[in-house]
């Protein structure tokens, strides 16, 4: 009888999954795939495109209406339920606030932190939707919108999205060195990606490390990489540093709690509910 319960269960688990899964993929990647073309559109635009100076708008607009579209249909299609709902609500405020600290300070950003250890927690399609809110919300708190606004939301849901995708770890101690090392790195991909998309506009055409519209795809990227290690690592290195010692020094405490309030809450998942059905 326990079988046939607990079988019955993981049907119903697995379907409830799959249509979850099935809606919010689409959407997921169709922004993603906007995403990279947004960042990367100096390697693959041509020079008549530059000319007429609309290439960058038609993307931005294109992706920040995908952006928040996910992010309403995610909060509106019944797939996130009150309590999910409460957790995005309070730690999107959490890391709004902590931009606060970080706002005009070089490379002092301490809400990625909370955005891997969210996702971490609570999974890559929530850490996906953590990251466009927090970033959302923290920009208008400090009254950092503008342009770039899209991009941040886009390439900060990436991060939360991969914290969720890394593979289980079962001791606790190496999951926080993974994290914390996936920490430092994403700080650095981060500022990488914010100078990719703006690198043709904040260099003149005359040195040599500017952009050249139609140039070979290697040649435009050797030109980026000497330009954002040149001006970039002073808030980059920074940023890395400060989000992996956040993760080592309170990453345990932090994804306990969150661990702690995902049960208390029912957030079960399969192989837990199948544990409880068994005993």
């Amino acid at each position: 009888m326990v079988n046939i319960f607990r079988d019955n269960f993981r049907s119903r688990a697995e379907l409830i999954t799959d249509m979850q899964i099935n809606r919010s993929t689409p959407l997921l990647g169709f922004a993603s795939i906007i995403g990279f073309f947004a960042f990367a559109w100096p390697l693959f635009i041509s020079a008549e495109q530059v000319e007429n100076n609309g290439q960058a708008k038609y993307l931005f607009l294109a992706l920040m209406p995908v952006a928040l579209l996910i992010l309403i249909v995610e909060l509106t299609q019944g797939d996130l339920d009150v309590k999910s709902l409460a957790f995005l609500g309070v730690l999107t405020a959490t890391g709004a606030a902590l931009r606060i600290f970080g706002a005009g300070a070089i490379g002092v950003e301490p809400i990625w932190f909370l955005i891997i250890l969210g996702g971490r927690a609570l999974g890559k399609r929530f850490g996906f939707l953590l990251g466009l809110s927090v970033l959302f919300a923290s920009a208008l708190l400090t009254g950092g919108a503008g342009p770039w606004l899209a991009f941040q939301m886009m390439a900060a849901a990436w991060i939360g999205w991969g914290a969720g995708a890394l593979p289980k770890i079962e001791k606790q101690r190496v999951e926080i060195i993974v994290l914390a090392t996936y920490g430092f790195f994403a700080g650095l991909i981060f500022g990488a990606l914010m100078d990719l998309q703006l690198w043709p506009w904040l260099i003149g055409a005359d040195t040599q490390i500017s952009f050249i519209a139609g140039a070979p795809i290697l040649e435009n990227l050797h030109r980026y990489f000497v330009f954002h290690f040149l001006t970039a690592m002073a808030w980059d290195i920074p940023r890395a540093i400060l989000t992996a010692a956040l993760i080592a020094v309170a990453g345990k405490p932090i994804l306990n709690s969150l661990r702690r309030s995902m049960r208390k809450a029912n957030f079960i998942t399969t192989h837990e509910m199948e544990q409880k059905v068994v005993l």
